[in-house]
């Protein structure tokens, strides 16, 4: 699994990848996370807003924190 956590690093961002790592714990799933910072990337993935997070090159979340609830969900757990 991959999982993109795109935004320029601000606080927002920087919760989404905290909360994705800890979702990872719970759930007891594998996956390769990274940070997007570059905009001309996120913007290559269709995304305008931040934060946004890409799991396996699907949107799932776009301009907000998710809800832990909605990370496990995604994460298949």
């Amino acid at each position: 699994m991959e999982i993109k956590v795109c935004g320029p690093g601000c606080t927002k961002c920087d919760q989404v990848y905290k909360q994705v790592t800890e979702a990872l714990q719970k759930s007891g799933k594998e996956a390769t996370v990274s940070k997007v910072t570059d905009f001309q990337e996120i913007a290559k993935l269709g995304i305008f807003s931040t934060p946004a997070l890409v799991i396996d090159g699907e949107v799932k979340c776009v301009g907000q924190v998710p809800a832990e609830k909605d990370l496990l969900v995604w994460l298949g757990s």
